[in-house]
């Protein structure tokens, strides 16, 4: 009577071949390589019901005669390691395809494509080596949770920021513009005092991060705040407050949910292209509020010499402040292209990194 030959699906790697044999439930297996041949013979359910199934394969080149297999419920995987690293054009020795043996397609790569699975295998496990051999920041956590804490702070003001301004404005419309300041202006100011933190966490080490482009926007936009509007009634009841509060507000609210969720390694793909791509529109147009506010304030401030700087006689009476806020018009453009060259690199290097490991 003829052997029943069970459904045996196979792939490869460089160094193994995998089986998988259609028996369920298999009972009283017998597997192991003689010679280079792979003989299995088991009891249970496959192609023909409920049999006593065998096989016999004689495999293209050498292998090593230990073999491992599991049995489970539904089928039998079984491994075998090749003598040599090297990929095999087929799996046996004769040319014709036995008819009870077929790819694997749920494990199946090309050969280059397993090449690229051993690399990855490879960086990962030198990856684990270099991280075991680098000693651990006993206080890893603490900071971790401090950072988190911070952003929160930082989300839920912001939040409070841009929800309050959209609700007015739908109730308000355009007499909203109005009283921005008097509403907005103490959540903002604890807000911007408390975003000097983001100058001294790289100072210290605790974020990995470069200070200048951090000191660009919080000390130009402090700048804005408290001297330009904090120190000038006349400003306070312009609409450009309401647009430069606005587009703050609407970077931040989703900036900083982005850097909660890296304190405790999670990532949102959509929250994680909002930060990186958001900023695009919304920077420049921040900047250009920024400007247009401190435009408006020139001829309040040469009207009353506020902040002016007196000099000796014989040079004249004051340096009126406008002429300084003129300068600091010219060094707000430059920022501006610093961070949105500094914002751009980081867009790059991290959606080039994102798009390596999806290829």
């Amino acid at each position: 009577m003829q052997a029943l030959r069970p459904h045996v699906y196979w792939a490869q790697r460089h160094g193994e071949i995998y089986l998988r044999v259609e028996i369920s439930d298999a009972q009283s297996l017998s597997i192991g390589v003689e010679e280079n041949i792979l003989h299995f013979k088991g009891q249970g359910h496959g192609a023909k019901g409920e049999n006593e199934y065998e096989f016999s394969l004689e495999f293209l080149k050498p292998v090593k005669p230990e073999v491992k297999h599991k049995s489970t419920q539904r089928q039998v995987n079984i491994t075998v390691k090749k003598q040599e690293h090297v990929w095999w054009d087929r799996l046996t020795k004769q040319e014709k395809k036995p008819l009870f043996l077929a790819p694997d397609f749920d494990r199946w790569l090309d050969e280059s494509d397993a090449e690229m699975e051993l690399r990855e295998k490879e960086e990962k496990m030198n990856k684990i080596s270099i991280e075991s051999r680098v000693r651990k920041d006993p206080f890893l956590g603490l900071k971790k949770g401090f950072l988190f804490m911070y952003n929160l702070v930082q989300f839920l003001g912001y939040s409070w920021i841009f929800v309050n301004m959209t609700v007015r404005l739908f109730i308000l419309g355009q007499d909203s513009f109005y009283d921005t300041f008097h509403t907005i202006a103490d959540v903002m100011y604890f807000c911007q005092m408390l975003a000097i933190m983001e100058v001294i966490n790289p100072a210290v080490g605790l974020v990995k991060t470069g200070i200048m482009p951090a000191f660009i926007q919080v000390m130009g936009r402090n700048f804005i705040l408290f001297v330009i509007f904090g120190t000038l009634a006349d400003m306070q009841n312009k609409p450009v407050v309401f647009f430069v509060f606005y587009l703050w507000s609407m970077i931040e609210i989703f900036r900083y949910p982005f850097y909660m969720l890296v304190c405790i390694d999670t990532e949102w793909k959509l929250l994680t292209w909002l930060k990186y791509t958001i900023w695009i529109p919304l920077y420049p147009l921040g900047v250009l509020a920024e400007a247009v506010a401190v435009i408006q304030s020139i001829p309040i401030f040469d009207e009353t010499k506020l902040l002016s700087i007196p000099v000796p006689k014989a040079i004249g009476t004051s340096l009126s402040f406008s002429f300084i806020l003129q300068l600091y018009l010219v060094i707000m453009f430059l920022g501006l292209f610093i961070n949105f060259r500094h914002l751009f690199k980081q867009r790059t290097r991290r959606f080039r990194t994102k798009k390596r490991k999806a290829n």
